[in-house]
């Protein structure tokens, strides 16, 4: 079977700062029928508590830091050994792809707002996004939000069960 490595939070589990549900039916009931998860919620996985303090990623794009909202303590470096930890993980799971949860600063691909000094928001990777795309960089690797277009969903499969071909 396909194993593939998801947001926890995609997967029910109430591990976000809010502890809001963020179950996602099109991958846990549709994916979930040809793949074995691997659930990762880096800011759990480094210690953080469940509710916690929202946190945003603030400086410039190359090196953003994770910081509590509002100047708070900056956690960068404690996500950051996690992250580190966890990729070693997963590749020992050896994992065929990917599934992250959008606008997360730990999970986003693309879409975690970054505010900049000059307080302009703008977008980047979060933080574990861009550690397992930086160790794994052949991986297949989408956003939830993009598995709800049939069309997205099959393309993402299919590069997975390549992936396990290589």
């Amino acid at each position: 079977m396909i194993t593939i490595g998801v947001s926890a939070c995609l997967l029910g589990s109430h591990v976000r700062y809010d502890g809001a549900y963020k179950y996602d039916r099109i991958v846990a009931n549709v994916i979930g029928l040809s793949a074995q998860f691997v659930p990762i919620c880096p800011e759990v996985g480094c210690g953080l508590t469940v509710p916690r303090a929202p946190m945003e990623l603030v400086g410039e794009p190359e090196s953003p830091r994770l910081v509590i909202c509002g100047g708070g303590e900056d956690l960068t470096e404690r996500l950051l050994a996690y992250c580190r930890q966890a990729v070693n993980e997963l590749a020992a799971e050896r994992i065929s792809g990917f599934i992250f949860k959008e606008r997360s600063p730990s999970c986003a691909l693309t879409a975690a707002v970054l505010v900049t000094a000059a307080q302009v928001p703008s977008f980047t990777a979060g933080l574990f996004a861009r550690e397992v795309v930086r160790r794994f960089p052949t991986l297949p690797v989408v956003e939830a939000e993009q598995l709800q277009d049939d069309r997205l969903r099959e393309e993402f499969m299919e590069r997975v069960k390549c992936h396990t071909l290589t």
